[in-house]
Protein backbone atom coordinates (compact mmCIF):
# COMPACT_ATOMS: atom_id res chain seq x y z
CA UNK A 1 0.00 0.00 0.00
CA UNK A 2 1.03 3.53 -0.43
CA UNK A 3 2.00 5.99 2.22
CA UNK A 4 -0.33 8.44 0.74
CA UNK A 5 -3.45 5.53 1.04
CA UNK A 6 -2.13 5.09 4.86
CA UNK A 7 -1.84 9.15 6.02
CA UNK A 8 -3.82 11.63 4.35
CA UNK A 9 -3.55 16.12 5.00
CA UNK A 10 -6.17 17.10 7.12
CA UNK A 11 -6.65 20.99 7.97
CA UNK A 12 -5.23 22.22 11.77
CA UNK A 13 -8.94 23.24 12.41
CA UNK A 14 -9.67 19.24 12.68
CA UNK A 15 -7.27 18.59 15.65
CA UNK A 16 -9.80 19.21 18.47
CA UNK A 17 -9.30 20.96 21.67
CA UNK A 18 -6.44 22.90 20.04
CA UNK A 19 -6.79 26.69 19.06
CA UNK A 20 -4.16 28.97 16.60
CA UNK A 21 -3.78 32.57 16.20
CA UNK A 22 -1.63 35.13 14.97
CA UNK A 23 -0.71 38.93 15.23
CA UNK A 24 1.92 40.46 13.46
CA UNK A 25 3.59 43.92 13.09
CA UNK A 26 3.84 44.22 9.26
CA UNK A 27 5.97 47.37 8.96
CA UNK A 28 8.21 45.80 11.82
CA UNK A 29 9.06 42.33 10.65
CA UNK A 30 7.61 40.77 13.43
CA UNK A 31 4.99 38.52 15.46
CA UNK A 32 3.04 35.96 17.54
CA UNK A 33 1.85 32.72 16.86
CA UNK A 34 -0.41 31.48 20.00
CA UNK A 35 -1.08 27.55 20.44
CA UNK A 36 -4.20 27.76 23.04
CA UNK A 37 -4.92 23.94 24.13
CA UNK A 38 -8.68 24.20 25.41
CA UNK A 39 -8.54 21.14 27.74
CA UNK A 40 -4.92 21.44 28.73
CA UNK A 41 -1.60 19.44 27.07
CA UNK A 42 0.72 16.87 28.03
CA UNK A 43 3.55 18.69 26.84
CA UNK A 44 7.32 17.49 26.06
CA UNK A 45 10.07 19.54 25.01
CA UNK A 46 13.57 19.08 22.64
CA UNK A 47 16.01 21.72 22.72
CA UNK A 48 19.17 21.07 20.10
CA UNK A 49 20.25 24.49 19.08
CA UNK A 50 22.75 26.21 21.06
CA UNK A 51 20.83 29.68 21.84
CA UNK A 52 17.07 29.21 22.48
CA UNK A 53 15.11 32.12 24.22
CA UNK A 54 12.59 30.57 25.86
CA UNK A 55 10.04 30.40 28.73
CA UNK A 56 8.72 27.87 31.17
CA UNK A 57 10.17 25.16 29.81
CA UNK A 58 11.31 23.89 32.64
CA UNK A 59 7.52 22.64 33.51
CA UNK A 60 8.14 20.25 30.79
CA UNK A 61 10.87 17.83 32.66
CA UNK A 62 9.79 14.70 33.43
CA UNK A 63 10.79 15.45 37.14
CA UNK A 64 8.48 18.38 37.67
CA UNK A 65 4.89 18.30 38.25
CA UNK A 66 2.39 16.88 35.89
CA UNK A 67 0.49 19.51 35.47
CA UNK A 68 -1.10 20.41 32.09
CA UNK A 69 0.07 23.19 29.87
CA UNK A 70 -2.50 25.34 28.74
CA UNK A 71 -0.56 27.37 25.74
CA UNK A 72 2.39 27.50 23.95
CA UNK A 73 3.65 30.67 21.98
CA UNK A 74 6.04 31.31 19.35
CA UNK A 75 6.99 34.98 18.70
CA UNK A 76 9.80 37.04 17.18
CA UNK A 77 11.79 39.97 19.25
CA UNK A 78 14.25 37.29 20.55
CA UNK A 79 14.28 37.68 24.52
CA UNK A 80 12.62 41.00 24.71
CA UNK A 81 9.44 38.72 22.83
CA UNK A 82 9.42 36.58 25.87
CA UNK A 83 6.74 39.85 27.14
CA UNK A 84 4.30 38.20 24.76
CA UNK A 85 3.51 35.40 27.25
CA UNK A 86 2.25 38.22 29.83
CA UNK A 87 -0.57 38.73 27.41
CA UNK A 88 -1.39 35.33 26.50
CA UNK A 89 -1.52 34.68 30.75
CA UNK A 90 -4.53 37.60 31.03
CA UNK A 91 -6.37 36.10 27.75
CA UNK A 92 -6.76 33.11 29.40
CA UNK A 93 -6.93 34.46 33.10
CA UNK A 94 -9.84 36.53 32.19
CA UNK A 95 -11.68 32.97 31.08
CA UNK A 96 -10.60 31.33 33.97
CA UNK A 97 -8.36 29.03 32.86
CA UNK A 98 -4.90 27.66 34.81
CA UNK A 99 -3.78 25.76 37.72
CA UNK A 100 -5.76 27.01 40.79
CA UNK A 101 -3.55 27.58 43.07
CA UNK A 102 -6.51 28.35 45.65
CA UNK A 103 -6.00 32.18 45.30
CA UNK A 104 -5.87 32.48 41.57
CA UNK A 105 -5.65 30.18 38.65
CA UNK A 106 -2.11 30.43 37.01
CA UNK A 107 -2.24 30.07 33.14
CA UNK A 108 1.02 27.81 32.63
CA UNK A 109 2.48 29.12 29.10
CA UNK A 110 5.25 28.48 27.71
CA UNK A 111 7.25 30.05 24.88
CA UNK A 112 10.37 30.11 22.55
CA UNK A 113 11.52 33.37 20.55
CA UNK A 114 13.62 33.59 17.10
CA UNK A 115 15.85 36.56 16.52
CA UNK A 116 14.13 38.71 14.08
CA UNK A 117 15.30 42.47 15.22
CA UNK A 118 17.35 42.39 12.24
CA UNK A 119 14.76 42.20 10.08
CA UNK A 120 12.57 45.01 10.24
CA UNK A 121 12.81 47.41 13.23
CA UNK A 122 14.88 46.42 16.51
CA UNK A 123 13.15 48.83 18.65
CA UNK A 124 9.72 46.98 17.81
CA UNK A 125 8.79 43.33 19.41
CA UNK A 126 6.49 41.28 20.56
CA UNK A 127 4.99 42.74 23.64
CA UNK A 128 1.41 41.21 25.76
CA UNK A 129 -0.42 43.18 23.48
CA UNK A 130 0.40 41.31 20.70
CA UNK A 131 0.19 38.34 22.28
CA UNK A 132 -3.31 38.96 23.84
CA UNK A 133 -4.57 39.74 20.25
CA UNK A 134 -2.79 36.62 18.84
CA UNK A 135 -5.11 34.10 21.69
CA UNK A 136 -8.00 36.63 20.18
CA UNK A 137 -7.06 35.57 16.61
CA UNK A 138 -6.80 31.95 17.87
CA UNK A 139 -11.41 32.35 18.08
CA UNK A 140 -11.16 32.06 14.23
CA UNK A 141 -8.55 29.38 14.39
CA UNK A 142 -8.26 30.00 10.84
CA UNK A 143 -4.33 30.66 11.30
CA UNK A 144 -2.46 31.43 7.52
CA UNK A 145 1.45 30.17 6.58
CA UNK A 146 4.35 32.55 5.64
CA UNK A 147 4.55 35.75 6.73
CA UNK A 148 2.29 35.93 9.54
CA UNK A 149 2.80 35.65 13.02
CA UNK A 150 5.90 34.66 14.47
CA UNK A 151 6.90 34.04 11.18
CA UNK A 152 6.44 37.57 10.29
CA UNK A 153 10.56 38.32 10.09
CA UNK A 154 11.60 35.02 9.82
CA UNK A 155 14.48 34.45 7.06
CA UNK A 156 17.11 31.75 6.55
CA UNK A 157 20.34 31.14 5.02
CA UNK A 158 22.15 33.88 6.97
CA UNK A 159 25.41 32.95 7.24
CA UNK A 160 27.16 35.90 5.48
CA UNK A 161 24.46 38.24 7.26
CA UNK A 162 21.07 39.25 6.43
CA UNK A 163 22.01 40.64 2.49
CA UNK A 164 22.24 37.53 1.40
CA UNK A 165 19.24 35.87 3.38
CA UNK A 166 16.12 34.74 1.96
CA UNK A 167 13.03 35.19 3.18
CA UNK A 168 11.10 32.39 5.35
CA UNK A 169 7.87 32.34 7.38
CA UNK A 170 5.29 30.36 9.94
CA UNK A 171 4.14 26.74 8.53
CA UNK A 172 1.57 24.27 9.45
CA UNK A 173 0.57 20.85 8.24
CA UNK A 174 -1.70 17.89 10.12
CA UNK A 175 -2.33 14.46 9.02
CA UNK A 176 -4.18 11.65 9.74
CA UNK A 177 -3.30 7.91 9.98
CA UNK A 178 -5.72 5.79 10.84
CA UNK A 179 -7.34 7.25 13.89
CA UNK A 180 -4.12 9.33 14.89
CA UNK A 181 -3.65 12.73 14.16
CA UNK A 182 -0.53 14.79 13.69
CA UNK A 183 0.26 18.32 13.45
CA UNK A 184 2.88 20.80 13.38
CA UNK A 185 3.57 24.44 13.58
CA UNK A 186 7.18 25.97 12.95
CA UNK A 187 8.77 28.63 12.50
CA UNK A 188 11.67 28.80 10.01
CA UNK A 189 14.66 31.02 10.69
CA UNK A 190 17.87 29.47 10.49
CA UNK A 191 21.38 29.48 9.84
CA UNK A 192 21.36 26.67 7.11
CA UNK A 193 19.47 26.23 3.62
CA UNK A 194 16.18 24.96 3.56
CA UNK A 195 15.63 21.82 0.87
CA UNK A 196 12.93 19.55 -0.01
CA UNK A 197 13.86 16.22 0.98
CA UNK A 198 11.66 14.41 -1.33
CA UNK A 199 13.45 16.00 -4.27
CA UNK A 200 16.67 17.33 -3.00
CA UNK A 201 15.67 20.90 -4.46
CA UNK A 202 17.05 23.40 -2.52
CA UNK A 203 13.45 25.88 -1.97
CA UNK A 204 15.44 29.17 0.25
CA UNK A 205 18.77 29.82 1.85
CA UNK A 206 21.96 31.48 1.42
CA UNK A 207 22.22 33.61 -2.07
CA UNK A 208 25.06 34.25 -4.38
CA UNK A 209 27.06 37.43 -4.03
CA UNK A 210 25.09 38.75 -7.17
CA UNK A 211 21.53 37.45 -5.58
CA UNK A 212 20.89 35.61 -8.78
CA UNK A 213 21.23 32.10 -7.54
CA UNK A 214 22.00 30.00 -4.17
CA UNK A 215 25.09 29.87 -2.38
CA UNK A 216 25.68 26.71 -0.62
CA UNK A 217 25.73 27.51 3.05
CA UNK A 218 27.57 23.78 3.82
CA UNK A 219 30.50 24.57 1.88
CA UNK A 220 30.75 27.96 3.03
CA UNK A 221 30.85 27.12 6.37
CA UNK A 222 33.82 24.62 5.61
CA UNK A 223 35.91 27.62 4.79
CA UNK A 224 36.01 28.78 8.04
CA UNK A 225 39.22 27.70 9.24
CA UNK A 226 39.15 29.13 12.88
CA UNK A 227 36.24 29.12 15.32
CA UNK A 228 34.33 32.55 14.22
CA UNK A 229 30.98 33.76 15.88
CA UNK A 230 28.51 33.14 13.71
CA UNK A 231 25.48 34.56 15.39
CA UNK A 232 23.52 35.84 12.95
CA UNK A 233 20.11 35.56 14.65
CA UNK A 234 18.92 32.74 14.15
CA UNK A 235 16.28 29.44 15.35
CA UNK A 236 13.59 27.24 14.37
CA UNK A 237 10.97 26.45 16.73
CA UNK A 238 8.16 24.79 16.61
CA UNK A 239 5.65 22.63 18.09
CA UNK A 240 4.12 19.25 17.11
CA UNK A 241 0.65 18.33 18.57
CA UNK A 242 -1.46 14.94 18.73
CA UNK A 243 -4.48 13.33 19.84
CA UNK A 244 -2.36 10.40 20.68
CA UNK A 245 -2.79 9.69 24.20
CA UNK A 246 1.15 9.95 25.64
CA UNK A 247 2.50 11.14 29.32
CA UNK A 248 5.03 14.56 29.16
CA UNK A 249 8.36 12.05 28.99
CA UNK A 250 6.78 10.17 25.91
CA UNK A 251 6.12 13.37 24.16
CA UNK A 252 9.77 14.47 24.50
CA UNK A 253 10.86 11.43 23.01
CA UNK A 254 8.24 12.51 20.27
CA UNK A 255 9.59 15.86 20.18
CA UNK A 256 12.96 14.60 19.92
CA UNK A 257 11.99 12.38 17.05
CA UNK A 258 9.99 15.38 15.36
CA UNK A 259 13.60 16.93 14.84
CA UNK A 260 14.61 14.48 12.32
CA UNK A 261 11.95 16.67 10.45
CA UNK A 262 14.56 19.41 10.78
CA UNK A 263 17.67 17.15 9.86
CA UNK A 264 16.02 16.23 6.38
CA UNK A 265 15.08 19.80 5.52
CA UNK A 266 17.62 22.22 7.07
CA UNK A 267 21.48 22.13 6.58
CA UNK A 268 23.31 22.92 8.28
CA UNK A 269 21.28 22.12 11.71
CA UNK A 270 21.40 22.53 15.41
CA UNK A 271 24.57 24.69 15.42
CA UNK A 272 25.60 27.03 18.41
CA UNK A 273 24.38 29.54 16.18
CA UNK A 274 20.74 28.50 16.49
CA UNK A 275 18.73 28.09 19.38
CA UNK A 276 16.48 25.04 17.58
CA UNK A 277 13.26 24.00 19.47
CA UNK A 278 10.71 21.64 19.37
CA UNK A 279 7.88 20.90 21.83
CA UNK A 280 5.19 18.14 21.59
CA UNK A 281 2.02 18.30 22.92
CA UNK A 282 -1.03 15.50 23.44
CA UNK A 283 -4.15 16.57 23.29
CA UNK A 284 -6.25 13.32 22.99
CA UNK A 285 -6.42 9.96 24.58
CA UNK A 286 -6.52 8.29 20.72
CA UNK A 287 -4.12 5.15 21.81
CA UNK A 288 -0.92 4.80 19.57
CA UNK A 289 2.25 3.61 19.36
CA UNK A 290 5.01 6.43 20.14
CA UNK A 291 7.47 5.25 17.24
CA UNK A 292 4.60 5.40 14.71
CA UNK A 293 3.77 8.97 16.62
CA UNK A 294 7.26 10.09 16.64
CA UNK A 295 7.95 8.79 12.64
CA UNK A 296 4.91 10.87 11.82
CA UNK A 297 5.54 13.63 13.97
CA UNK A 298 9.12 14.04 11.35
CA UNK A 299 7.39 13.58 8.49
CA UNK A 300 5.04 16.12 9.30
CA UNK A 301 7.69 18.64 10.66
CA UNK A 302 9.23 18.38 7.41
CA UNK A 303 6.26 19.29 5.43
CA UNK A 304 5.27 21.97 7.71
CA UNK A 305 9.62 23.36 6.78
CA UNK A 306 8.34 23.53 2.90
CA UNK A 307 5.32 25.37 3.89
CA UNK A 308 7.26 27.93 5.67
CA UNK A 309 9.14 29.30 2.75
CA UNK A 310 7.09 27.96 -0.07
CA UNK A 311 4.18 30.32 1.57
CA UNK A 312 6.11 33.46 0.92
Amino acid sequence: MERNEIVSEISISEMTGLRIGNAQNDEAKTGVTALLFEHGARVGVDVSGGGPASRETRLLEPLTADNPINAIVLSGGSAYGLAAADGVMRYLEERGIGYDTGFAKVPLVCQSCIYDLGTGRADVRPDADMGYAACEDAEKNCPKCGGAGAGCGATVGKLYGMERASKSGLGIHAVQAGNLRMAAVVVVNALGDIFDPDSGKKLAGLRTEDGGSFADTRRELYKISRQTDLFAGNTTIGAVITNGKFSKAEMSKIASMARNGYARCINPVGTMADGDTIYAASIGETAADINVAGTLAAEVMAEAIKKAVKAI
